[in-house]
């Protein structure tokens, strides 16, 4: 019997196979494939052996190209080109893979912007350009990536506001924005976002409140880690955030925030890491926050909190790998 399911598996996939093997690449693709290939001189061309990205024949696929047969065609659907001290501007041509579902060229040296033309890459799901030196505003395009899950951004030289168009990513599930140098406000507009998880701001240079950054009724439903440290905002800790109920990190710290604690952020049901050090906050932290099931530290030095005030837990970096979110 066992071998019967295997025999019916092989008539089900060797078609596929053969499909894939003998299918020609889409001229779209191997066009520019080789444009990048040709122009930025990676240190992987070295492996990127023969004209078609997809492979040809004896040839296999080129190292960080992920191709997929679609009709009589290959097309080129993922492209990681990741830590091989990639120097020069974006490549646009990237932009003309119209099928790919992931970007990932992390850990590069890619300057100057994010060329507007990204927005024609409706398919993609994962951009991840972290650790760059890429620079100036993210362009109004990006929230024409209705199928993006993913958009790592951090470590980079962006400048200007965050741009209102993230939130018509209906998808969008973790947002990473930190240490670059984003200025104005947050957008609340970020909050209609149902299914967002994870959204990271910290060190930035970036103004407002908390309470104007939640000011959408039912805003950020499915939110657990909200990293806002290391900003310029300003005002207090409104006890409307209590509403974001699934909220598991909350990273207030290096701030210019102040007032009282308000005792129903302590409702959060599974709030583990809370982080108020370096603001102006004063008064008394509420029994409650000790009584609390799941939260595990909290840091308040820094502040003017009453004597007798004492933190949660010992006093270290929090680290989240960022594999944790990858698919």
């Amino acid at each position: 019997m066992a071998r019967l399911s295997n025999s019916v598996c092989l008539i089900l996939i060797f078609p596929l196979l053969l499909n894939l093997a003998f299918s020609k690449t889409l001229k779209r693709d191997v066009k520019a494939l080789n444009e990048i290939k040709a122009s930025l001189g990676w240190r992987v061309v070295y492996a990127w052996v023969g004209d078609d990205p997809c492979g040809d024949g004896d040839l296999p696929p080129w190292s960080g190209v992920t191709c997929s047969t679609q009709g009589d065609y290959r097309v080129v659907t993922e492209l990681e080109v990741y830590a091989v001290s990639i120097v020069g501007p974006f490549p646009t041509a990237v932009t003309n893979l119209l099928d790919l579902t992931r970007l990932d060229l992390h850990n590069n040296k890619l300057t100057g912007p994010i060329p507007p033309q990204i927005g024609r890459l409706k398919r993609l799901k994962i951009l991840n350009l972290r650790w760059n030196k890429l620079q100036d505003a993210i362009p109004p395009e990006i929230g024409e990536l209705k199928s993006l899950t993913h958009l790592y951004l951090s470590f980079n030289n962006f400048k200007g506001e965050i741009p209102k168009e993230l939130a018509n990513l209906p998808e969008l599930r973790y947002l990473y924005l930190h240490e670059n140098r984003f200025s104005g406000r947050i957008p609340a507009e970020l909050g209609t976002l149902q299914h967002l998880r994870h959204l990271d701001v910290g060190s930035n240079h970036l103004v407002g409140t908390i309470r104007e950054l939640i000011r959408f009724e039912g805003c950020f439903p499915a939110l657990r880690n909200l990293y806002l440290n290391n900003n310029y905002l300003t005002g207090g800790v409104p006890a409307q955030l209590a509403n974001l109920s699934n909220l598991e990190i909350l990273h207030l710290s290096y701030n210019k925030m102040s007032g009282i604690i308000p005792a129903a952020l302590a409702h959060i049901p599974r709030l583990t890491h809370l982080y108020l050090d370096h603001n102006q906050f004063s008064g008394r932290i509420p029994d409650v926050f000790y009584k609390h099931s799941y939260l595990k530290e909290m840091y308040i030095e820094g502040n003017a909190f009453k004597p007798g005030v004492n933190p949660i837990g010992v006093h270290k970096v929090l680290e989240v790998s960022d594999a944790d979110f990858l698919v």
